[in-house]
């Protein structure tokens, strides 16, 4: 009773509030004065809807929609069809192009309808009143909100015009199932841009908003088509269309298949979301500010950071990508084919290195969108897989050394520090060459030690490696004792820098973000730095080269121009690496449980080995 109270006491004075703007009208000094309390009590923000937003790999085409928080794609009044605007003022608000924001004879006429009925059953909510409850307001049947409403309605015909009225409003109205707006339900419902549309399903579409959980298509179909009927038969009567056509326009067959939302490859788009934050915050100097500040001050920075993340994917965005679907195909089936053991995992990053492109990721065998992905976030120890990084690079750059140089392979005692190489063998004096392709710990020791580990820890610093700190500067990182560690991408970045004569320059999957006109929001404008030179590069590259060929990785040769490589297995057996490189590509493939413990009984079978052949030879 209170509510329809409510209901009656705004149809009463609804109209007193119309007579009231009509004789401020009249003079103009007060016209102002009343505008002005209006402007300074009702702030109308700019109306920029939420919209879809996509992500795209390196061909151009669509791999994920992402839908936060409205399924919307925003269509200009010049798009959508004169048809659609007809049937909707028509059937929803026949007085629009003459009322200023509310319809009293509507209202009027509701009242009387409701009086007799002792309820609620009609209302005469006008198109701009419409539009008014949903950018502003809400839902709640109150007669506050209703006379806010009328307030709203009357400040949004002010400021804007009766066709941007009618544009705004036919994209934020709701067509059930998650569309929000007339484009993203052609989408859902006939795949089909709204241009491409005909009239009878126009019609068909604008029946669902007026109740669309009880014009529902997809549960109440027969409900939808007999309201459809209804509106044309409304065409009809006010003679918009002819008795011909609106036979015609009910007769034809409606077909709907809802469209399934575009979200593959899990596991690169997991990691293109992080990445697309890292990019907002390192152009929007949020990066920086973060590293200045003490930890309370820090956390809201981060929080500010996370709010304007989910503010620019609202806005609708185009995340462009280096993915290469067959690559990520390929990478998947790989893990899964020589990991068929039952807790054991397996994660892989494919780079383009001469575009400094991630092109494939895989977080994990049957990996699942957000998951842990041990691709970015698994952080495990590299084993000999660092030496070429920390070790023999730095050596060879500061030594000049040739690769025939001897170095003891023996055992030795550096500090109480006495490390054994594999199987507890002694080898004597070996060369370099040697040392490196059989990967013999106790010369990587040797020579870190010898350069001293400040210097070989200041060539590792530009790879950026996340976990690494000075708790790590210790004679055991030669052979791959750090205290968390690195993962697959980052240990498959930094070996980038033997394809590119000693630069570097981070591998990044999104190319670029633009707006959905096309126009860029944020790139990467990192600036490649010069670790080693070409002539230790060369030399490196020959050591991974004779690897692949005739040292611990020979399961994972096959016939190319270049091919080059190091594996790692770390203590205990709780870990198999290789990282390699071949001319196009620089790959690395992480083999282990997630929880540590020994897989000694897989190490015949070097899957790393073939997982990573797998993946590059395909595109070779």
């Amino acid at each position: 009773m209170r509510t329809f109270t409510g209901y009656l006491i705004i149809f009463i004075f609804a109209p007193l509030f119309v007579s009231l703007v009509i004789l401020l009208s009249s003079e103009a000094s007060k016209v102002q004065s009343f505008h002005h309390v209006l402007d300074s009590r009702i702030k109308l923000d700019d109306s920029k809807l939420s919209q879809t937003s996509y992500v795209k790999d390196q061909n151009g085409s669509i791999i994920s929609e992402i839908h936060k928080p409205m399924n919307r794609i925003y269509l200009s009044a010049d798009k959508i069809p004169a048809f659609l605007k007809e049937l909707f003022v028509t059937s929803e608000d026949q007085h629009f192009y003459e009322h200023l924001g509310f319809d009293v004879t509507a209202m009027g006429r509701a009242l009387a309808v409701n009086l007799k009925a002792s309820e609620i059953e009609q209302g005469a909510s006008t198109i701009t009143q419409q539009l008014a409850r949903n950018l502003y307001l809400n839902h709640e049947k109150s007669y506050n909100r209703k006379l806010s409403e009328l307030l709203y309605a009357y400040e949004l015909e002010r400021k804007y015009s009766k066709d941007e009225i009618l544009e705004l409003y036919i994209n934020t109205i709701y067509f059930q199932n998650g569309a929000y707006g007339i484009e993203a339900a052609s989408k859902l419902y006939f795949q089909k841009n709204t241009t491409d549309l005909t009239k009878a399903q126009l019609a068909f579409l604008a029946s669902i908003p007026n109740n669309p959980s009880l014009y529902d298509p997809v549960n109440h179909f027969n409900r939808t088509k007999e309201r459809q009927e209804r509106l044309i038969d409304q065409l009809l009567v006010k003679g918009q269309v002819n008795h011909e056509e609106a036979e015609r326009l009910k007769n034809e067959k409606i077909n709907i298949t809802l469209k399934k939302r575009i979200d593959l490859y899990p596991d690169y788009l997991t990691y293109v979301e992080y990445e697309f934050r890292q990019l907002v915050s390192q152009n929007e100097g949020f990066a920086l500010k973060i590293a200045q500040l003490d930890e309370p001050t820090r956390s809201q920075l981060e929080k500010e950071l996370d709010e304007r993340v989910q503010e620019m994917i609202g806005s609708g965005i185009i995340i462009h990508t280096a993915l290469n679907p067959t690559v990520q195909s390929t990478a998947k089936k790989a893990i899964e084919t020589y990991l068929p053991y039952q807790d054991i995992q397996g994660s892989a990053a494919v780079i383009d290195h001469k575009q400094h492109q991630i092109i494939a990721l895989i977080g994990g065998k049957h990996y699942k969108k957000y998951d842990f992905n041990r691709a970015f976030q698994g952080y495990r120890q590299p084993g000999s897989s660092i030496k070429p990084l920390l070790v023999y690079a730095p050596y060879i750059e500061r030594t000049n050394a040739s690769l025939s140089e001897r170095i003891s392979a023996n055992s030795v005692c550096i500090g109480g520090y006495c490390p054994k190489n594999y199987g507890g063998g002694n080898y004597g004096n070996v060369s370099l060459e040697k040392a490196f392709i059989n990967s013999y710990n106790t010369p990587a020791v040797r020579l870190l030690n010898s350069i001293g580990i400040e210097q070989g820890f200041t060539d590792l610093s530009h790879f950026r490696f996340s976990k690494v700190s000075n708790r790590d500067w210790v004679l055991p990182s030669a052979v791959g004792g750090f205290t968390y560690g690195m993962t697959p991408l980052e240990l498959s970045s930094a070996y980038t820098v033997f394809a590119n004569n000693g630069v570097y320059k981070t591998p990044r999957s999104i190319t670029k973000v633009t707006n959905l006109n096309g126009d860029i929001l944020y790139s990467w404008n990192e600036q490649p730095v010069t670790i080693w030179s070409k002539e230790t590069v060369d030399k490196m590259r020959i050591l991974l080269n004779k690897t692949v060929r005739s040292g611990t990785a020979r399961n994972a040769y096959y016939n190319t121009s270049y091919i080059g490589g190091k594996t790692g297995t770390t203590n205990d057996y709780h870990d198999y690496w290789f990282i390699g490189l071949n001319g196009d590509v620089t790959a690395g493939v992480w083999v282990g449980k997630d929880k540590p413990s020994n897989i000694k009984s897989i190490e015949s079978a070097t899957p790393q080995l073939h997982i990573w052949r797998s993946i590059v030879s395909s595109m070779d």
